[in-house]
């Protein structure tokens, strides 16, 4: 496939479409003729054979996608923060194990989920798998509520990571001076502060964001290295390998120790999430079809054993957990600042040290608001969302959905505000971000797993010199084979489901309103809206993913 390569429109209005297509129908065909590098004559077609036209900028390489998903998991960055979860449910033994549980189920996820970026490398990701994998007779209703449950959760997340950016750094501010007591008021103009910063550099350094994330990626890797040696070795007392490894604890009061230990599961869960992130940048990616999954993976591997690191190495330098967990820093919420302080003995120290971690979190709000913009724009492209026209519009000049931008930026900054009357009703909005993304990644490779066990898909070579339909079942060229892949995917399907599960428990038995996991709740929220809009106005418009281009035949 040279540089002259064209794409053919196949002559016609089609028929039925073969056995594979999700679409028996096909539109009034144009012809595009072009001379385009062969990269981006790659990505055209890659586009095309999901019925898309390429109207975002393709600005990222492999490596600036490596750091944009790091940065979306900031995995080890997150250890800490979670810290308090793991132990409660669990004890150090049950954190650890649970982590490592964790760290292959979601390596698996993302693997399987790899293998449908690329099939189909488009920023629509679960809801346009969803349309191409689900019976004909349903495909559009799951759909369309697939699409309301990634963006719900993304939206969370963007909250999310800003809300712990913001009280990160009140937190610190209150580690240097004992007589400062933050309150959420500041807090909310924290977290405001911070969605400002995110929509600028979203806006107006488009361009620039691929080169940020060279940095960003080293100052991941060696971010690492700077939290951990100095902690560890500066360290004046150390936990034995016999209190890390075998003591657990049941703080939730639960019925089995086990219980308390998958409880305690989802905060490592926590950690290891938001890889998909890469999924939705796919339409800004060069050679999407191969690079995405193979960041997904390497994000996964990356940030998995960064995290083991980091898990590891914070449970040895914490002999005295409850002692932490009492301390200032811990009655915050961050009782991880207190440790790092005890093991370098420095304020200044401690205060670099953990200023890392800030400054990851608030580079992770800018790529989270990146991602959750683009799932609006995808959804909005194919009117699953209201005002769908305004939702799709790219600018002209940067190829940048700076509606959906705002509007993401806009909701989370509303949503905000409850943080300043409650902070309990604040995080019952967040408690939506693991539970719909776990059953928007379960459900669409649950589906996965029943068409790959019919032998709905086909091989690449199975379609050379045939006619495409839109949205084809054609495996990418990332594909777990064989009895191997059917393993793999089943294997996924059941952590997922794990994970959903336990997503929705409380930290204990008998929780008061501030401590209740809301998740289920709010979960199902989303969906009966989903459906009610759907039914009463949605199923008119939304038909599926548009086509807006012919199928091609490739020559």
């Amino acid at each position: 496939m040279g540089a002259s390569m064209e794409l053919h429109a196949v002559k016609g209005h089609g028929s039925a479409g073969s056995k594979n297509s999700v679409d028996g129908t096909a539109k009034t065909p144009h012809v595009i003729e072009s001379e385009l590098p062969s990269a981006d004559q790659r990505d055209a077609q890659a586009l095309a054979r999901l019925g898309k036209k390429p109207v975002l900028k393709r600005r990222f390489s492999f490596i600036a996608m490596l750091g944009f998903t790091c940065t979306v998991l900031v995995t080890w960055e997150v250890i800490p923060i979670i810290y308090v979860t793991g132990l409660t449910n669990g004890g150090t033994a049950g954190f650890a194990y649970s982590y490592l549980f964790a760290l292959v189920g979601s390596l698996a996820i993302f693997t399987v989920l790899g293998e449908m970026a690329s099939l189909a490398p488009t920023s629509g990701g679960q809801y346009h798998w969803t349309y191409m994998l689900a019976p004909a007779s349903c495909r559009k209703f799951f759909s369309y509520i697939m699409g309301w449950l990634v963006i719900c959760g993304w939206q969370a997340l963007v909250a999310s990571s800003a809300y712990l950016s913001a009280n990160l750094i009140l937190t610190l501010v209150a580690m240097n001076n004992p007589g400062y007591s933050p309150t959420q008021w500041q807090g909310t103009l924290l977290y405001w502060a911070l969605m400002a910063l995110a929509i600028l550099v979203n806006l107006y350094s488009s361009t620039v964001l691929p080169k940020l994330e060279f940095f960003i990626l080293a100052l991941h890797i060696l971010g690492f290295f700077a939290f951990l040696i100095p902690m560890v070795y500066m360290s004046p007392q150390k936990a034995t390998s016999a209190e890390v490894w075998t003591q657990f604890n049941n703080g939730g009061d639960w019925p089995t120790m086990a219980m308390s230990v998958f409880v305690g599961l989802i905060g490592s869960v926590f950690a290891n999430n938001g890889t998909d992130c890469a999924v939705h940048m796919a339409e800004e990616t060069r050679g999407a079809d191969y690079v995405i999954p193979w960041c997904v993976v390497a994000t996964s591997v990356l940030n998995g054993i960064l995290g083991l690191g980091t898990l590891l190495s914070m449970l040895y330098v914490t002999p005295n957990i409850q002692a932490v967990l009492d301390s200032p820093t811990g009655q915050l919420g961050f009782p991880f600042m207190q440790v790092v302080l005890d093991s370098v003995g420095s304020y200044a120290g401690a205060t670099v040290m953990i200023s890392i971690v800030i400054a990851m979190f608030v580079f992770a709000v800018i790529a989270f608001l990146a991602t959750a913009s683009r799932i609006v724009f995808a959804f909005g492209r194919d009117k699953g969302l209201p005002f769908w026209q305004t939702m799709a519009t790219v600018h002209p000049k940067t190829a940048i959905p700076n509606y959906a931008i705002f509007i993401i930026t806009v909701v989370a900054c509303f949503v905000g505000i409850i943080n300043i009357g409650s902070a309990t009703a604040f995080n019952i909005i967040l408690s939506i971000g693991i539970s719909s993304l776990y059953s928007s990644y379960t459900i669409t490779e649950l589906l996965l797993l029943w068409r790959r066990v019919r032998g709905d898909i086909r091989k690449p070579s199975e379609m050379s010199g045939s006619t495409w339909q839109a949205n084809e079942l054609v495996w990418g060229p990332f594909h777990i084979p064989s009895v191997l892949g059917v393993a793999l995917n089943a294997f996924a399907v059941c952590y997922g489901t794990i994970v959903i599960i336990f997503c929705f428990f409380p930290t204990t038995v008998n929780p008061d309103a501030a401590h209740m996991n809301w998740a289920c709740l709010i979960t199902a929220a989303v969906i009966f809206f989903a459906v009610a809009y759907y039914l009463l106005y949605a199923k008119k418009v939304y038909q599926g993913p548009v086509v807006e281009i012919a199928p091609y035949q490739i020559s």
